[in-house]
């Protein structure tokens, strides 16, 4: 009777999933190779023909050929050898509930951080309002757009291009970047996508990777962007945004460096930790402001990262922060790219502390062996530099080697 049951239920989805098959998710990011390089994605108008539901799923898997070493006397904590990382994997739902309405949800099937399944987050997005009222500002909405949920919020650029757990192959490269600007909180987020390629973004969160609704929980963040993004011929797009992210004093345990629960993509290195590699200066609230550029001229394709961050408490401190990618994408299809990309972090914890530095640089190539199969190579090294490591296991420290991915998007 159980497998009756099973075999009539599934029976049942196949069915329902056929007969909506049709429908468009409108206004989402593709995930496979056409995705690479959309931000804000753009607004179009699809008509409903009813209730769309689809299922897709990210996979990675990497080679990692790392060594490490230190300055202190200190022996890190594990002996690096040549094998395969702990693949990761995501499950996604799309789903088309209205003219200009539908939901995202993601799923870490597995994680470095959490090897069983859970909820990353999930979204609402709004760019049409007839299912309230068919017409309702239709001449705003054209141009506007809400989103509202648990789930990555829009400040910068450089989490567009980032690699979510499974979910590797908008990321050029292996590593995300050192001072790893992604959170997954509650959220209300409003934009304006312009005709003329300007664009604005203005939302708010608590700046709360779990949620309490007690006293001291209750801080306020409030994040916005400016930009202009045009395609100014067939050979050259330009695109340049400016971000801010301003959280309070009222107990936001900010989470914007520290919020991506999947863990690093470098295993086992330095400390051990599920997060060695990168960097989260830990401040409970915090002011910060990055610049991006975008330059794709033909094939060529340059992204830049400058971003600021202080310390919102009296001790003052702060983190400047840099990034610049070169790549250049051959073929008619574009299916194959090199590229280097560099990054830095330098900066003192509070005032009147020592500097601390780390400098990585990556070195890579990638071919779409499908529009969804992507697989990748890397040589990455990193280094720990001035007095603010002094007497830490990170003193004179660095690592490096050679990087192999495999990645499945669709």
């Amino acid at each position: 009777m159980y497998a009756l049951a099973l075999f009539i239920a599934l029976f049942g989805i196949l069915s329902t999933t056929t007969e909506v098959v049709a429908q468009q998710i409108a206004n989402d990011r593709p995930a496979g190779r056409a995705g690479i390089n959309v931000f804000e994605v753009a607004k179009e108008d699809v008509p409903f023909e009813g209730l769309a539901v689809r299922l897709g799923g990210d996979f990675a898997l990497q080679f990692q050929g790392l060594t490490q070493e230190s300055a202190v006397d200190s022996v890190f904590p594990n002996k690096l050898a040549n094998n395969f990382n702990l693949p990761a994997a995501n499950q996604n739902v799309d789903a088309q509930l209205a003219k200009g309405l539908r939901v995202h949800l993601r799923t870490y099937l597995s994680s470095r951080h959490h090897t069983e399944a859970y909820v990353k987050g999930g979204y609402l997005q709004i760019d049409d309002l007839d299912f309230v009222s068919e017409g309702l500002l239709s001449d705003v909405m054209q141009v506007v757009r809400v989103r509202v949920g648990m789930d990555d919020i829009n400040y910068g650029d450089a989490h567009f291009r980032r690699s979510d757990n499974a979910q590797t192959l908008y990321n050029p490269f292996v590593g995300n970047y050192i001072m790893d600007s992604f959170t997954t909180e509650p959220f209300l987020e409003v934009s304006y996508l312009g005709r003329g390629g300007i664009l604005a973004v203005i939302g708010a969160t608590n700046g709360r990777l779990n949620q309490k609704p007690t006293d001291g929980d209750n801080g306020l963040v409030v994040y916005s962007k400016v930009g202009y993004d045009k395609q100014m011929n067939d050979a050259l797009r330009v695109r340049l945004t400016g971000s801010l992210y301003r959280s309070s004093a009222g107990g936001t345990r900010d989470y914007l460096y520290g919020g991506d629960r999947a863990g690093g993509r470098y295993y086992a290195i330095l400390g051990g930790g599920d997060f060695d590699g990168r960097f989260n200066p830990r401040y409970a609230h915090q002011t910060a402001v990055m610049i991006n550029p975008f330059v794709k001229y033909n094939g060529i394709e340059f992204f830049g990262l400058l971003e600021s961050v202080s310390n919102g408490a009296d001790a003052g401190g702060g983190y400047t922060h840099i990034g610049s990618e070169l790549l250049y994408r051959l073929g008619e299809e574009e299916d194959i790219y090199v590229g280097a990309r560099y990054n830095q972090v330098s900066g003192e914890q509070v005032d009147g502390a020592a500097t601390r530095t780390i400098d990585r640089l990556n070195i890579g190539a990638g071919w779409f062996m499908t529009d969804n199969v992507l697989s990748k190579l890397e040589y990455v090294t990193q280094t720990y530099s001035e007095e603010g490591f002094t007497g830490t296991l990170l003193e004179g420290a660095d690592f490096g080697g050679v990087m192999l991915e495999a990645v499945i998007s669709f």
